[in-house]
């Protein structure tokens, strides 16, 4: 997936500025893919250079210009199109895992520091996702957005369970360096 997809994919929900698709971002989508402001605008820039999305300039009393997107056809067709592709296969890259992975090194406290940090992330987006009102589940588009947010909810109290097997692990442990 790129993230001209899940902007098209957005767009096809509705018309919306720029800065109205960082806040779908954050507000609806953000459990399983992430994007900040620039990447969004440089993107936009992309899709609208390759027809994919037409920009309506609103004007705006005292402050600058609104620009809203829509998708055009090209664009319905290139959506159309990667949603009726294969499933890609998941490659995650968890830098957390990373850091763990090699922590040791600098000793139980860095350690359980790490976890720390790591356990309130989770804790935080948990708290953010469970805000998240996908609203009526009758159409199939809110059903499905709820499986994701669903999704992402278990995902996040999973890796508490697994945070907690691994603090119950290192309890065992005697050596560090």
């Amino acid at each position: 997936m790129e993230l001209k997809h899940a902007i098209l994919g957005l767009l096809s929900i509705r018309p919306m500025s720029g800065y109205d698709l960082g806040r779908a971002f954050t507000g609806s989508v953000a459990h399983f893919w992430h994007a900040d402001q620039s990447q969004i605008y440089r993107t936009i820039d992309r899709l609208a250079a390759a027809g994919a999305i037409d920009t309506e300039v609103i004007s705006q009393d005292g402050k600058p210009d609104r620009k809203v997107h829509a998708l055009t056809d090209a664009g319905q067709t290139e959506l159309n199109s990667w949603l009726s592709g294969p499933v890609e296969t998941a490659r995650p890259k968890l830098p957390m895992l990373a850091q763990l992975f090699f922590v040791a090194r600098l000793g139980r406290a860095d350690t359980e520091r790490l976890l720390d940090e790591y356990e309130a992330q989770v804790r935080g987006e948990l708290d953010r996702l469970r805000m998240i009102d996908v609203g009526d589940e009758k159409d199939a588009a809110a059903a499905l957005q709820a499986s994701t947010l669903r999704y992402g909810i278990t995902m996040g109290e999973s890796e508490l369970v697994w945070l907690g097997e691994t603090r119950a692990r290192l309890q065992g442990v005697e050596e560090w360096p």
